[in-house]
């Protein structure tokens, strides 16, 4: 047999080998060695598959419980819903100059959070805050934030798609969550268009800014292109027209008595880790 027929003929025998060894995969040794060392690894990849995505009404609820039923604190499940938005950007993102654009309401908090995370890992982050909160909650933010070294911008610095795309490497979209009801208001309408057309990345938080919680992205008007979106608690509805980006899960805190009554079936989190990825 020429050499050619003879590598070909091995080639195939290895192949089929391999696939009666492995079952089929295109890297059979990778599916073995994955499926041994983390046992949970087929198991998330088919909770995902089943997992609830939440109408507002849900979130809204599954939030009040948290509240009243099992003593957390607004502030506490924030750290942990912002700590995890940090953790997803360092997933994704190297670091660098990073624009929070922070709302006013529990959204805002978390891109605080994040912001205050972000520069213990490195990076460079500032904040637009053009609608702030008279809450002790957010004004503590505000201190913490400003003894860290973040600096402040004023929204004038960033009117043209330019001047976002000129300082910054990243966008952590922190402006509205699952409570918000279209159409966007100043300033927050002409923000997210300067945002959109720089073509800077964009990170958002729970629910692009803009978008419906149920509904997802507007027929027309402004509107965030996320190019990450991280779900807190677990995925609200308007995450099923975020396909084709990298979707992540995170705040690691539902009890599993909760995640039972609103049959969430979250997937379950690498190790000790407070994300976890649900698509690429």
């Amino acid at each position: 047999m020429p050499m050619l027929g003879r590598l070909v003929a091995g080639f195939v025998s290895a192949s089929k080998q391999s696939l009666l060894r492995f079952g089929r995969s295109d890297f059979p040794f990778e599916t073995a060695y994955f499926s041994g060392a983390f046992p949970g690894y087929h198991r998330m990849s088919s909770a995902c598959g089943g997992m609830k995505y939440l109408k507002q009404d849900e979130a809204i609820a599954i939030d009040q419980e948290l509240f009243t039923e099992y003593g957390f604190s607004v502030d506490q499940l924030m750290e942990l819903a912002g700590l995890s938005c940090a953790h997803a950007v360092a997933s994704s993102f190297p670091r660098g100059k990073v624009l929070v654009v922070a709302g006013p309401g529990n959204n805002g908090g978390d891109g605080f959070v994040c912001a205050r995370h972000l520069k213990l890992f490195g990076y460079t982050p500032s904040i637009l805050y053009p609608k702030q909160s008279s809450s002790d909650l957010m004004k503590r933010l505000v201190t913490q934030v400003t003894k860290m070294g973040i600096n402040f911008v004023n929204e004038d610095t960033i009117k043209q798609p330019s001047d976002i795309s000129n300082d910054y490497a990243l966008v952590v979209d922190a402006i509205f969550g699952f409570s918000f009801r279209p159409p966007l208001r100043s300033p927050f309408d002409t923000i997210i268009d300067a945002i959109t057309k720089s073509a800077v990345p964009v990170f958002s938080i729970d629910v692009p800014s803009g978008w419906h919680v149920e509904d997802g992205p507007p027929a027309d008007g402004a509107a965030i292109s996320p190019s990450v979106l991280i779900s807190l608690t677990a995925p609200k509805l308007c995450a099923r027209h975020a396909s084709g980006i990298p979707h992540y899960l995170g705040g690691r805190f539902v009890p599993q008595a909760l995640a039972d009554k609103y049959q969430l079936t979250l997937p379950p989190y690498p190790s000790t880790d407070c994300i976890v990825k649900l698509s690429s």
